[in-house]
């Protein structure tokens, strides 16, 4: 179980290699990254941004307004607007008609600027894409992608199965071109929050920084990998529900005999993962016979911190009236991520409630897949001990405390402080890689040794 340190939417193809971690491009060259319909995308969210900005400064005013004239009785009513959910800022006032005018304009400018841009992306032939690229929508999409799909923003992703960056068609003869050396072992990968598919990939230019895991797993053990390229911005719940007919529709598409499926996760890519085993189980879906692994990277099986963090700012912004506003900033972050708060999984799991609202960890039990062989790896930032003293009880504190620096060791292997809620990992089915963050999970040869061993 412990180890030794370790050190779309339907985007397109590639018009290159991407490198291990594709990044923002520099401002000056953001224009030669981005499509028509991603300008459209943007503008849509400036105008969004603006409006919501001036609605914030509208509510601040407002507070401001109401407290001050709380002393002041009737009086200082007349002065402010009392009606329940409003602002405090008169909508007949100077100050109200100023407001009004900013939004007004602002939702004019922006519905020309859209049409402008629907315009051009109709008419302009689709790019290949970049890893700039995929990297932006991925951010965007964890952040924001709830309400890209919601307001129907061309920057939504879709989710698919890709192959080198491109999406494969769930059809057997078409299938078959694209993976013509397909075999019967089938391993799908799912990448976390706010990542794409082509960040499983190793970085050519840096040696060091490890291999891509599934190149190695096709050469050495006969896999044909096949990658999940998901908006992580959507409920867990949704997403899995999404990935299982996917899965069903891949297994009847495949070109030769299915032998078996495995399934390689990071993150919250093995929420969706469990997600989608539920749901396939619920509908009688027949992929869910063929799996026979699910290995789990990192995956916050009983939430993450930070996200625990973000809920109890918004609880103290909350709970003052002045500052009340701002927690809005805080709440605009995507459902995918406040499902990371307890690891959410089921459809009914963060239900009946305002999913900001602080609250306990109330989830029903989602046990493991039955007959799967399930496999959980977590990491630490810590080195490891090999004193048995003292010492080592406090070295392994600090490693359940600093964890993989996102999710920490007891959630990323399943465990929880309430007997009932711990997932059935078998003691030979966990495994630590120590002095690994959360994202060198990703690409560390120790954790490709083990994913091999499992996998073999």
């Amino acid at each position: 179980m412990l180890d030794a340190p370790t050190a779309d939417r339907d985007n397109g193809g590639m018009s290159s290699p991407p490198p291990r971690w594709p990044g923002f491009p520099p401002l000056s060259d953001l224009r030669s990254h981005l499509h028509p319909s991603d300008l459209q995308g943007l503008a849509q969210l400036a105008t969004r941004g603006t409006l919501g900005i001036t609605g914030l400064a509208e509510k601040v005013q407002g507070n401001v307004y109401k407290t001050v004239a709380a002393p002041f009785g009737a009086a200082g009513r007349a002065f402010v607007d009392r009606a329940a959910g409003a602002s405090g800022v008169k909508k007949n006032g100077i100050t109200g008609l100023v407001y009004g005018s900013v939004k007004g304009i602002t939702r004019l400018a922006g519905g020309a600027v859209d049409s402008v841009f629907s315009q051009v992306a109709s008419r302009t032939p689709v790019p290949a894409s970049s890893p700039q690229r995929e990297a932006m929508l991925a951010v965007l999409g964890g952040v924001l992608g709830d309400q890209l799909q919601d307001s129907s923003n061309p920057l939504a992703i879709t989710m698919s199965l890709r192959h080198q960056g491109q999406s494969l068609p769930l059809d057997k003869a078409a299938l078959a071109q694209h993976l013509p050396q397909a075999t019967g072992k089938i391993l799908v990968l799912v990448h976390g929050l706010c990542m794409n598919d082509l960040q499983w990939r190793g970085d050519e230019a840096s040696p060091e920084s490890g291999h891509d895991y599934a190149d190695r797993l096709a050469r050495e053990l006969g896999y044909t990998p096949v990658y999940l390229h998901y908006n992580t911005g959507l409920r867990t719940s949704v997403n899995g529900g999404q990935f299982a007919a996917l899965l069903e529709s891949l297994l009847k598409a495949w070109p030769v005999q299915p032998e078996m499926l495995s399934l390689l996760t990071h993150s919250m890519g093995g929420l969706v993962a469990r997600a989608a085993c539920h749901s396939a189980a619920a509908g009688g879906q027949q992929w869910l016979g063929h799996l026979k692994h699910l290995i789990f990277l990192g995956t916050p099986h009983h939430g993450a911190p930070l996200e625990k963090v973000g809920n109890w700012v918004d609880t103290v912004l909350g709970s003052n009236p002045m500052t009340r506003p701002f927690a809005k900033i805080g709440q605009i972050r995507s459902a995918g991520i406040t499902d990371l708060r307890y690891g959410h999984v089921l459809p009914e799991h963060g239900q009946g409630g305002d999913r900001f609202e602080a609250g306990p960890d109330t989830r029903p039990l989602l046990a493991l897949p039955a007959g799967v062989a399930c496999f959980a790896l977590a990491a630490t930032l810590a080195a490891a001990s090999t004193d048995l003293s003292g010492p080592a009880q406090l070295n392994g504190k600090l490693a359940q405390t600093l964890g993989d620096g996102l999710v920490p060791l007891s959630s990323a292997l399943g465990q929880h402080a309430e007997a009932g809620r711990t997932l059935d990992f078998a003691p030979d089915a966990q495994w630590i890689a120590f002095e690994t963050g959360h994202i060198a999970l990703l690409h560390s040869p120790a954790v490709y040794a083990q994913i091999r061993r499992w996998l073999a």
